[in-house]
């Protein structure tokens, strides 16, 4: 009898660069660019149209297809957010805004924005501390004025993964929440 071997994988560096942007409490959404230019909206779990719509991202996504082909072919992930979402942040109006900060921080359709940059630099606990402190103290980056930010997102580039922290009840799972 013969087993495959499965190898280890390489783990990535903790102390490598970090990106922490403002966790904007909206939807998650998407916008898939095939390579012919076909382009489909999404929610966090599945395909959504302007008839089975999730507050309107997917009509939204068909009135600005033009401008959102320029993002180019491929997934691009995003917090739909604004009046009547979650926690609406006090604006009249939803939008969009892009998570791959690396990518479209200066250069996007003017229909998009992104999530804003609270810190880039190597990952240090403080540097979270600092970001969270920052939000509470200030309130949301991405709706100034509005005192009530549900917390961070830290990118580890390294490791190609993200965790979030949010300013209250963050040692309660979600489903456990009141």
């Amino acid at each position: 009898m013969t087993y495959e071997f499965e190898a280890f994988p390489k783990m990535p560096r903790l102390s490598r660069e970090i990106i922490i942007t403002e966790k904007i409490d909206g939807t998650n959404a998407q916008v898939f660019i095939a390579d012919d230019g076909t382009i489909l909206a999404g929610s966090r779990t599945r395909w959504i149209t302007p008839a089975d719509d999730n507050f309107g991202f997917a009509a939204w996504v068909e009135e600005y297809a033009d401008e959102l082909r320029s993002l180019g072919p491929g997934r691009h992930f995003g917090e739909w957010w604004g009046a009547g979402i979650q926690r609406g942040y006090g604006i009249a109006d939803k939008r969009f805004s892009l998570f791959n900060v690396s990518r479209w921080e200066i250069d996007r359709p003017r229909c998009c924005g992104v999530v804003p940059v609270l810190y880039r630099g190597d990952f240090t606990t403080a540097a979270v501390d600092d970001a969270i402190a920052e939000l509470r103290k200030n309130g949301s980056m991405a709706a100034p004025g509005f005192m009530n930010p549900e917390g961070v997102v830290v990118f580890h580039l390294a490791g190609n993964v993200g965790f979030k922290k949010t300013l209250d009840k963050d040692e309660v799972p979600k489903g456990m929440q009141p």
